[in-house]
């Protein structure tokens, strides 16, 4: 058994995992881990590809470890639309996909398979373990990333044990939620995963078993605070949230620090390509950060971050390696701006800068601004195509009470004329009647 394996021994009687109401400690996940060993060494051999069809549970993640001891690739899969499994698996190239009903095991072979990737090859020579990743697919089909995953598992070696409660929230198939587990199970933490991301129900966990730390995007934090879930249930056992995949605006911020003024607010940052690194925010109500992770190298070009890291991917499955560098930095398209004492704050996407008669409109600013509006309770700024300008501002916004959409765009106007240059300000304004977003929680900007 590898290092991860014989640190969960050791934690042995405290609880490891609350899912469903149902409390598992670290001796028993490393029995189930040995029980599914036994059974998927039998059949599956070494280096094979293995799509595990499952979002977290109890044996998803005892599957996950045991395919890892058999140094498999692993492709977790949490969709459950059937022709995204397809494509995936196919992708992939794997050659079982294994579902999970009721604690037993479903391992289907493949009919069709290719010849191998020769970075599958690679693995296989080295007998190493490996995970295939893909993106949200929001610009085009999903790219398939793939890591070595002892190198990546190796990266959280010698972390100190902490007796803490985390709630994991971002999803199995996701960097930041293999993240959050493989940082928990190396410091031996208690876990707790919700069976859905919905914001009365995280609180519902956290209120119940005592959560010390919630990650989140700032789109979910967000919808917490409207459907006032965390009036509701008493929060008041965490004591960190983190958060990222997306920029935070910084009104939205300093409205989650007056709900919540004894949280310490963390922003993290990483990408499936590099992995998430270590990070400081200025403070709990800045949206400034370092990236002090000894296994990341960042620099910044032209506005854009990029970054060089030990735990990076070995490359894409189905797509070129473009956005790396002969000497592996990945542009990681996030823009940034530096402050003088070495702090950078990420405000934004280059892919979603407006253009708007030659002058650029970071989508993240204007919302900001919107946030502080007393009525608007969510907002998405994005660009749109404009015959005269050549794009323009459209603000979708959502308030706590409704609007006629002449009276809404009136006081966005007048809210935003001392607060905002004149062509940042939303042209075409968009009524919602409910707060929009991704399955990962992320804002959809069209």
């Amino acid at each position: 058994m590898n290092w991860l394996v014989e640190k969960m021994k050791e934690d042995g009687s405290k609880n490891a995992i609350i899912f469903k109401g149902k409390e598992y400690t670290y001796e028993a996940l490393v029995e189930q881990i040995e029980d599914y060993y036994i059974i998927i060494s039998k059949q599956i051999n070494r280096g094979e590809i293995v799509s595990i069809i499952s979002d977290y549970s109890f044996q998803a993640i005892a599957l996950f470890f045991a395919l890892y001891e058999n140094r498999n690739v692993i492709v977790p899969i949490t969709t459950k639309i059937n022709q995204e499994i397809d494509d995936r698996v196919r992708v992939a190239n794997s050659d079982y996909r294994i579902e999970i009903d009721d604690n037993k095991l479903n391992v289907h072979k493949a009919i069709k398979k290719t010849e191998n990737h020769p970075l599958v090859i690679k693995l296989q020579e080295q007998q190493h373990s490996g995970l295939i990743l893909f993106s949200s697919g929001s610009t085009g089909a999903p790219k398939a990333m793939i890591h070595n995953l002892d190198n990546l598992v190796d990266s959280y070696k010698g972390k100190r044990g902490k007796n803490i409660v985390f709630l994991i929230f971002l999803m199995f198939d996701h960097i930041g939620g293999l993240n959050s587990l493989l940082n928990c199970l190396s410091m031996g933490v208690t876990m707790v995963f919700p069976e859905h991301r919905e914001p009365e129900h995280v609180a519902e966990l956290i209120e119940k078993y005592k959560v010390n730390i919630l990650p989140a995007s700032p789109t979910f934090l967000n919808l917490v605070l409207i459907s006032e879930a965390n009036l509701r249930y008493n929060m008041s056992s965490l004591r960190m949230i983190t958060y990222g995949t997306e920029p935070m605006p910084d009104s939205l911020l300093l409205k989650l620090k007056t709900f919540f003024p004894r949280v310490k607010f963390l922003q993290t940052f990483g990408t499936s390509e590099t992995g998430i690194s270590q990070t400081t925010s200025k403070s709990s109500d800045s949206t400034f950060l370092k990236i002090d992770d000894p296994n990341t190298e960042i620099k910044i070009v032209r506005g854009e971050l990029w970054i060089r890291s030990k735990t990076q991917v070995m490359g894409y499955l189905n797509s070129s390696m473009e956005r790396f560098t002969e000497d592996g930095w990945f542009k990681t398209g996030d823009l940034v701006e530096e402050a003088s004492d070495g702090y950078i704050k990420i405000v934004g996407r280059s892919k979603e800068l407006i253009n708007v008669g030659g002058e650029k409109v970071l989508p993240s600013e204007v919302e900001s601004v919107l946030f502080q509006m007393p009525n608007l309770v969510d907002c998405i700024v994005y660009g749109e195509k404009n015959f005269i300008t050549g794009m323009m501002v459209v603000a979708k916004v959502l308030f706590k009470e409704p609007l006629k959409l002449s009276e809404a765009k009136r006081q966005i106007v007048q809210f935003c004329n001392s607060k905002l240059d004149r062509y940042k300000i939303p042209a075409k304004v968009i009524l919602m009647t409910e707060s929009e977003y991704s399955e990962r929680f992320k804002k959809k900007r069209l």
